[in-house]
C-alpha cells in the first residue's frame, strides 16, 4: 500500500468566518497567556480553537477541557460547521515576514511511521515525551483531527508541488482569507490529478533514490519538519486501536492515517529558524555551567537580566545544539523548581525571559541542506532543534478529517 492516501477532508462552510475559525498550532506562544487570551475574545464560538487543546494550558483542568474539545467535536459534525471535499490540496501560505510556504495536503499511512525504525516517515527530533499524554487522551476519544504536522520531501529537481503551483490558475479554488494574529493570509486549490502526485512522490521513496541519496536501501522519503508530536500522537493511538480491529478492518480504518502538510526541502521560502530555550529559576550558575561544559570555535549568546554573555560551542550546528541541551537538561533535572520552555523568535523570547526572569538561550541555526543525510545517518536530532519559520509563520489549523 502507498505512503500516501487521497483523503475525504473536512472545510468550514461557506457561512463560518474562515479567519476565526484557522488558529495557529497548539504548541506555540506556550508562555504567553496574552496570546491565547486576545485569540480567544477574536474568534468569538465557532473556531477550530474550541477543538484544539493550546499546550500553555496543560496541566489546567485537562480533563474537563478535553470532554469539552471531545464534545464540541461531535456537534461540528452534526451541526453543519463542515463540508466535505476528497483530494489532494494545495495550499500557499503567505507571511507578514514575506515568507511564501507552498505546501500539499494528503493523508500519510501511519505504518510507514515509527521512531525506532527507519521506515519512509520519519521523525527529526526526539520526543518531549511529556507533551504526549495530553494529545493522547484528545486523540484518543476524538472524532476529527486537525493537521499542524509539515512533512519534508527531499526534491531537489522539484518534481511534485512546485509543477502545481505554477499551474494553480487552472486548479479550483478551495479558500483564500487573512489569518488572524498577524498570521498573514492561506489559499487552497484541489488537485486535478492526485494520482500523478503521489506517483512522483513514490519516485521520491523508493530504495533506488535511497540508495542514490543517502547510501541506504530503507526508503526515506519523509521527514518531519514540524509537529514530530502530533505524528507520534497518532500513531500512539494508531497502535492502540489496531489491536482491536480483524486485518480487513486495519486496512482502511481512518484512525490508520494521519493530515499533514507536505513541503519541499529546496523551497527557497522554506526557512529554518532556530528553537531558543529559556531556563526559568536559574542564573549566572548556568551559564557558567555551560561555559565550562561547552567548547568550540562558535558562539552561543545567552542573555540574563539585561546583560549579553558568550558561550564556545562546536561549529557543526546540530552537535552544538545536542551538546548545550545535555547541559541544560543536567542542570534542570537536578534542581526543584527549575524548568525550561522552548521559545520561536528572539523577541519573544528575550520578552519571556525579561517578564518571568530567565535565562535566554540562542541556540544554533541548523542548515536545512543538512536535514535529510544527517537523519539518514544519525537518526534523530535534539529534541526541538530546529523551526520553519518564525512563531507566527507556524501552521495555522484549517483542514480536518474524521478519524472514528
Amino acid at each position: 500500500m502507498s505512503v500516501i492516501k487521497i483523503p475525504e477532508i473536512l472545510l468550514p462552510s461557506d457561512e463560518i468566518d474562515k479567519s476565526k475559525w484557522s488558529v495557529i498550532a497548539c504548541d506555540q506562544f506556550t508562555s504567553q497567556p496574552e496570546y491565547w487570551s486576545a485569540l480567544d475574545n477574536y474568534c468569538g464560538c465557532v473556531s477550530a480553537l474550541r477543538i484544539i487543546y493550546p499546550e500553555i494550558y496543560i496541566g489546567k483542568g485537562e480533563d474537563e477541557r478535553i470532554k469539552k474539545i471531545n464534545d464540541t467535536m461531535k456537534a461540528y459534525l452534526d451541526g453543519g460547521v463542515f463540508k466535505t471535499v476528497k483530494g489532494l490540496i494545495l495550499t500557499v501560505r503567505k507571511t507578514a515576514f514575506g515568507h511564501r510556504r507552498v505546501g500539499l495536503i494528503a493523508a500519510i499511512d501511519l505504518e510507514n511511521y515509527s521512531v525506532k525504525e527507519k521506515l519512509a516517515i520519519r521523525p527529526t527530533e526526539a520526543i518531549v515525551e511529556e507533551r504526549l499524554p495530553v494529545r493522547i487522551k484528545i486523540r484518543e476519544n476524538a472524532s476529527i483531527e486537525l493537521p499542524h504536522a509539515l512533512l519534508l520531501i527531499d526534491d531537489a529537481e522539484k518534481t511534485v508541488i512546485e509543477p502545481l503551483y505554477n499551474r494553480k490558475g487552472n486548479l479550483k479554488k478551495l479558500y483564500s482569507f487573512d489569518l488572524n494574529m498577524g498570521g498573514g493570509s492561506l489559499e487552497g486549490y484541489l488537485v486535478d490529478d492526485p494520482q500523478d502526485v503521489i506517483k512522483k512522490l513514490e519516485v521520491l521513496g523508493s530504495k533506488e533514490n535511497a540508495l542514490n541519496k543517502y547510501g541506504s536501501e530503507e526508503p526515506f522519503l519523509f521527514a518531519v519538519g514540524d509537529g514530530n508530536h502530533s505524528i507520534a500522537t497518532a500513531k500512539a493511538c494508531w497502535e492502540a486501536i489496531k489491536t482491536k480491529l480483524s486485518a480487513k478492518e486495519t486496512k482502511d480504518h481512518p484512525a490508520r492515517y494521519c493530515l499533514a502538510e507536505i513541503n519541499n526541502i529546496y523551497d527557497e521560502d522554506l526557512i529554518f529558524e532556530p528553537i531558543f530555550r529559556v531556563v526559568f529559576g536559574a542564573g549566572e550558575d548556568l551559564i557558567n555551567e555551560l561555559k565550562n561544559s561547552l567548547s568550540g570555535q562558535s558562539a552561543l549568546k545567552i542573555v540574563y537580566k539585561g546583560k549579553e554573555y558568550q558561550v564556545n560551542v562546536p561549529e557543526n550546528s546540530a552537535l552544538a545544539i545536542k551538546n548545550t541541551q545535555a547541559v541544560i537538561d543536567k542542570y534542570v533535572s537536578g534542581r526543584c523548581g527549575v524548568t525550561q520552555d522552548y521559545i520561536h523568535g528572539e523577541e519573544n523570547l528575550l520578552s519571556v525571559a525579561k517578564a518571568k526572569d530567565g535565562v535566554a538561550i540562542f541556540m544554533p541555526k541548523l542548515k536545512k541542506s543538512d536535514l535529510f543525510s544527517y537523519v539518514a545517518k544519525n537518526g534523530v536530532l535534539t529534541r526541538k532543534s530546529f523551526s520553519m519559520g518564525e512563531a507566527q509563520e507556524k501552521r495555522y489549523y484549517y483542514e480536518c478529517r474524521k478519524i472514528k
